[in-house]
């Protein structure tokens, strides 16, 4: 049976809904997008401990190659998904693969760890309005129901076989030279770019209601200011002048944009989405999903390449079973969550990444054994993935209008860099020093015990009855 007939295939009592070439050719593009995605992300975590040995960058600098991509990424992306929204989502999306085209050729060139961050910042400027525009693009393609929960499942899918081949390619690609890892995402955005001319339809106009400058300024300025604060704090410290006085420019900006959101005509940000309760939910669950799971990824390639002596490919097959857990379990989440709802899949999902981590921290020890220690978690982690990504971006847009798509994925998408810059700048923190703790675990454990009591907070948010977290939503925001 092809992959197509598996994904087509219903659930006993669901209708017989089979899409059609015209949306099996946008999905193909999305798909293709967040594929490039992933394979860029998983790509640079492996090469990390090779980019450091080779321009002179410790964990603090290294933290900053990926926390620059947070950093223009999380303060632009509820921008990127209402300018989509205003102006388009197709005309949006080609712009910004065409800047991820130039940027990955140029982060393949630079030759210091400073020009290398700058083009990091860049990629993840472009970001900010390709993903909530991709997401928009799926949940406006696909109705609310069994077809978009279908649709993304799919698109889970081709971001875990991206993962997965980034993994290894990593892994390959390294050992050849750091500078492939940076190199090889620009043919893909390129035929994305391609793909997206040829295949998204051009009568997705352009949605209905006005600019707000002020509004947009005074967000992009705060959450960018925010970032920045987070992923600069443990270099400068948490209490230093300068992080205390950009932290409090960032809440004075956030502020104003409170302000300015409830006067003006035409919203960046129309509060009253933030009384769904599920909307809040969603919005935190993935903060602690994401977050938790991309700071693992950070310190397990330090732990054992430095500590260890792996190798880059040794590294990216202990990270594999991930990926292709992904792989197996995505294409029956929303299956899942169309029989069960989205609230039993999050749980379980949490349930399995708190176990993961748990495990990995009870077993490791001093000489980790990887059938027993490491693969079991990594089982566990991509299982996790699988049914609660798609469950949380599920709920995170359902019974949001058609006009607000973009704001509602950049809000998620926004939450989940968020939560990883946070994450990783104290875990950053937790890891000064490792570099000389030999073959040591122990000098990661509080690394591991913050990545795991994050995944425990997700879990035991999501217990909490939906009717309490409506009713203190809505305090909030009348």
């Amino acid at each position: 049976m092809s992959l197509t007939d598996c994904l087509n295939r219903t659930l006993p009592g669901e209708a017989e809904q089979r899409w059609s070439a015209r949306s099996w050719g946008i999905l193909a593009v999305l798909c293709l997008v967040l594929f490039m995605d992933s394979l860029d992300g998983s790509m640079v975590g492996i090469a990390l401990p090779s980019i450091g040995h080779a321009l002179g960058m410790g964990p603090t600098s290294l933290q900053w190659i990926i926390d620059s991509y947070f950093l223009g990424y999380g303060g632009l992306l509820l921008l990127g998904g209402r300018t989509g929204d205003l102006l388009g989502h197709r005309r949006v999306l080609l712009i910004a693969l065409g800047v991820s085209v130039v940027v990955s050729l140029l982060g393949g060139l630079v030759t210091s760890g400073s020009l290398l961050i700058a083009t990091r910042f860049i990629k993840g400027l472009a970001a900010a309005f390709t993903a909530p525009t991709s997401l928009s693009l799926l949940t406006t393609t696909f109705p609310e129901g069994p077809q978009r929960n279908r649709a993304l499942s799919v698109l889970t899918l081709f971001g875990a076989m991206g993962y997965s081949s980034g993994l290894i390619l990593g892994g390959l690609l390294t050992d050849l030279g750091w500078r492939y890892i940076f190199l090889m995402p620009a043919p893909l955005a390129l035929l994305a770019l391609v793909a997206g001319l040829l295949l998204l339809p051009r009568n997705r106009s352009a949605k209905k209601g006005g600019h707000d400058p002020a509004g947009a300024f005074t967000l992009t300025a705060g959450l960018l200011l925010v970032v920045y604060t987070v992923v600069s704090a443990p270099l400068k410290g948490w209490t230093s002048v300068a992080t205390l006085g950009t932290l409090a420019v960032a809440i004075a900006l956030l502020v104003a944009f409170v302000v300015i959101e409830k006067r003006a005509r035409h919203p960046l940000v129309r509060f009253g989405m933030l009384r769904h309760g599920n909307m809040v939910r969603a919005n935190l669950s993935i903060m602690a999903l994401v977050g938790s799971y991309s700071s693992f990824q950070f310190m397990l390639p330090l732990f054992l390449q430095e500590g260890r002596g792996w190798s880059p490919l040794h590294m990216a097959f202990a990270l594999l079973p991930v990926g292709v857990a992904i792989a197996v379990g995505s294409p029956f989440a929303g299956k899942l969550i169309n029989r069960f709802g989205t609230a039993p899949l999050v749980r379980v999902s949490m349930v399995s990444t708190t176990l993961g981590y748990g495990w990995f921290l009870a077993s490791a020890g001093t000489s980790p054994q990887y059938m027993l220690t490491m693969l079991p978690s990594m089982l566990l982690l991509g299982g996790g993935f699988a049914f609660g990504y798609s469950a949380i971006i599920v709920q995170a847009t359902k019974g949001i209008d058609d006009s607000e798509q973009g704001l509602a994925s950049g809000l998620v998408q926004t939450s989940a860099l968020v939560g990883s810059s946070l994450v990783l700048a104290i875990l950053t923190v937790l890891l000064t020093g490792v570099g000389h703790s030999g073959r040591s675990f122990a000098p990661y454990e509080p690394g591991l015990n913050l990545i795991t009591g994050i995944a425990l907070i997700g879990l035991l948010l999501n217990l909490i009855p939906m009717q309490h977290l409506q009713r203190w939503t809505v305090r909030k925001t009348v």
